[in-house]
């Protein structure tokens, strides 16, 4: 029996998908508007949403203390927290991509064998599983 595909949502995507859904692609949209998938949010893409907020880097119609909640009680997406082993593995990666926060959720990815939603070209050099 086929091991069922499960999927990690990049934080801009999983902005996108309920800011500006016109910038995912059909296959990304098809995929989280199906509902039967198996898609998790991590909690770095909380913590980059956050910290992204608080300097004035994101803009939002509610604050973050209130809007991720919110948008995570009407999705069907679990939320992955951090584990040790994922942020050990960041280590093992090589350093094409600077961004402390793809870092991890790349290596999440990895360690959890999900597939990452993204149309980070960056990420696209790890040995990870991508759909966009």
């Amino acid at each position: 029996m086929p091991t069922a595909r499960r999927f990690l949502i990049d934080t801009h995507c999983w902005l996108w998908w309920h800011i500006n859904p016109e910038k995912l692609s059909a296959r990304v949209s098809g995929l989280i508007e199906d509902g039967s998938s198996d898609i998790s949010f991590s909690v770095v893409s909380a913590w980059e949403i956050v910290i992204k907020h608080s300097l004035q880097k994101l803009e939002l119609p509610i604050p973050p203390l209130e809007y991720i909640p919110k948008k995570l009680e009407i999705s069907y997406m679990d939320v992955l927290p951090v584990q040790l082993s994922h942020a050990l593995q960041v280590q093992k990666l090589p350093d094409y991509h600077k961004d402390p926060f793809d870092r991890l959720l790349i290596a999440q990815a990895m360690s959890e064998k999900f597939i990452l939603i993204t149309d980070d070209n960056q990420i696209g050099r790890y040995d990870v599983d991508l759909i966009w």
